[in-house]
């Protein structure tokens, strides 16, 4: 194993705990504790967010779609000299399979309410689409010129959230561990790897939704 699959696990890692750590502590307010991990998904009470189960259930409907129709990958993942519309399409497809389209699911129900309920509907979309197509640029500007996926995305929801806890959140704790999240994306870009480039762009989103102005509710 080399040491910059060391380094990328290790990011992994960190991105993983420091993040689960933030969203239950997110997801918990405004209800009352429950244990880890049924505390990730109390974003899901009432008001239900909108949102989050629109954009859950088209890449639900996406993924099944590949599993039937598997050109759609080639169809629509990054190319070498690929076109400029792809990195969008790049988004809606897995181009690794079973295991990344499960475990990306999973990654999306538990933060997409976590982030709607901070942020608000189309922000959350916004820093979702936003955060994944400049990962995805940036890849097929030589990164890594092939592939899919939209884990890219989902970390520039968890950049977002730890931008915007750091600045406003009541934990002061917390506020130094999710620091790491901002550290482990800039480290994943040295290591040229997309994942830092969508934790870095929702990391400047979280910020600038982190002025008192931007408050949203938490329902």
């Amino acid at each position: 194993m080399t040491m910059d699959t060391v380094m990328l696990y290790g990011c992994a890692a960190v991105v993983i705990v420091a993040g689960t750590r933030l969203l239950t502590t997110l997801a918990e307010q405004g209800g009352k504790e429950v244990p880890p991990p049924l505390a990730l998904l109390r974003a899901w009470r009432p008001p239900v967010p909108v949102a989050a189960i629109v954009l859950v259930a088209a890449m639900v409907v996406l993924g099944m779609a590949q599993m039937v129709f598997p050109a759609m990958v080639d169809a629509m993942e990054r190319h070498p000299d690929g076109a400029w519309w792809r990195a969008v399409t790049a988004l809606l497809v897995q181009s690794s399979g079973w295991f990344q389209l499960l475990f990306n699911l999973a990654a999306l129900v538990v933060v997409t309410p976590v982030a709607e309920r901070r942020f608000g509907s189309w922000p959350m979309v916004l820093v979702f689409v936003v955060s994944g197509v400049a990962a995805q640029a940036v890849s097929m500007a030589g990164w890594s010129r092939q592939g899919g996926g939209d884990s890219v995305a989902i970390c520039g929801l968890v950049g977002a959230l730890a931008a915007w806890y750091a600045v406003r959140g009541s934990l002061v704790a917390l506020r130094r561990v999710v620091l790491l999240i901002p550290g482990a994306g800039v480290l994943l870009c040295l290591l040229t790897n997309n994942h830092g480039v969508g934790l870095l762009v929702g990391c400047a989103l979280g910020v600038g939704w982190a002025t008192p102005a931007r408050q949203a509710e938490v329902a």
